[in-house]
């Protein structure tokens, strides 16, 4: 049994330290094709910076003073060495470092995402089950049907749709956030339609995802020779079937967030949200490029860390894939 248990932890390790290599290389991935996409936008801030009518003596003049004019391959060394250091650089229509930028934004933003994955989590576990369990019952069919067609709506049509609904027809909740600020928790009425407009999609997804899986996990050999031991109903179905069902609803649970991030933007751009998302549309309006660089560098970064998390989350979750490490 310590000769077993041994190779097992031998295992995990490696396999952690072989996650971990990869993760390092994909943010090295990261890191360069975001210096390269950037690169590739038309226009520079020395042309906005420069005004309606830039001479192209002042345009000159303002490359030089940015390092615009500087190659590529010098911009990229800076640009990384200042990465590895926690330097995300400095905006070069304010002056100001793209951490500050960051920290402005970073509020609103968190908290949106953090409200939708506390709400994700249960609403579509519990849907889940409930459709497992009613298989081909009413309430199966009522689920399955729901979020097939929920998560055919884009998320800016389902947010005009609500907007128009609860907002300006009912009169219900605000259709914007415009006068509230950043702090949203002293208004909780303006987060009620950006959070549904956010989790419609996810719940959808991960529901019919746990869904399978519960199927699946209730009709195992295990399950019946659980039953067959007499193991309460509650415990079988909570404890042997749904863990093995929350495998893949797990990594699809961080490709969820990733998607957030993406998804937050659009939801900030329609209720008018002071997040990052602003912060994003306002700095590619302005060629405002270390600020977008530092913003895709974040975003990549915590898509790198949530899979890997994920996979980890899976792994514990799947007992035939930790007995194979």
């Amino acid at each position: 049994m310590r000769g077993t248990g041994t190779a097992h932890s031998t295992g995990l390790r490696a396999w952690v330290a072989r996650r971990l290599l990869l993760g390092a290389g994909q943010t090295v991935a990261v890191v360069l094709l975001v210096f390269a996409l950037t690169e590739a936008l038309p226009g520079d801030a020395a042309v906005a910076l420069a005004g309606d009518q830039p001479d192209p003596a002042r345009i000159a003049a303002i490359r030089e003073a940015l390092h615009l004019d500087r190659p590529a391959h010098e911009r990229l060394a800076a640009w990384a060495a200042g990465l590895l250091h926690g330097d995300l650089g400095t905006s070069l229509t304010s002056g100001r470092p793209v951490a500050t930028y960051l920290a402005g934004g970073f509020g609103p933003t968190v908290l949106l995402a953090a409200l939708t994955v506390a709400l994700l989590i249960p609403v579509s576990v519990g849907l889940g089950v409930l459709a497992a369990r009613r298989e081909g019952r009413l309430a199966d069919r009522l689920i399955s049907s729901a979020t097939l067609g929920v998560y055919a709506v884009p998320e800016f049509a389902l947010g005009v749709l609500l907007v128009t609904v609860f907002a300006l027809r009912l009169g219900w909740l605000p259709p914007t956030a415009v006068g509230y600020g950043t702090d949203l928790l002293a208004h909780p009425a303006a987060l009620v339609l950006p959070v549904l407009v956010l989790l419609a999609r996810p719940v959808c997804s991960l529901a019919r995802l746990v869904r399978a899986g519960m199927i699946d996990a209730l009709a195992s050999p295990y399950v019946a020779q659980a039953r067959r031991y007499g193991i309460a109903g509650a415990r079988v179905r909570y404890t042997h079937a749904l863990p093995n069902a929350l495998a893949p609803a797990a990594q699809q649970l961080a490709r969820t967030i990733d998607w957030l991030l993406c998804g937050v933007i659009v939801v900030e751009a329609l209720f008018v949200i002071p997040g990052l998302g602003t912060v994003l549309m306002n700095a590619v309006a302005e060629r405002d490029i270390p600020v977008i660089q530092g913003l895709a560098v974040v975003f990549g970064l915590t898509a790198v860390v949530l899979n890997l998390g994920a996979d980890l989350v899976a792994r514990r979750f799947t007992p035939r894939a930790a007995v194979a490490a």
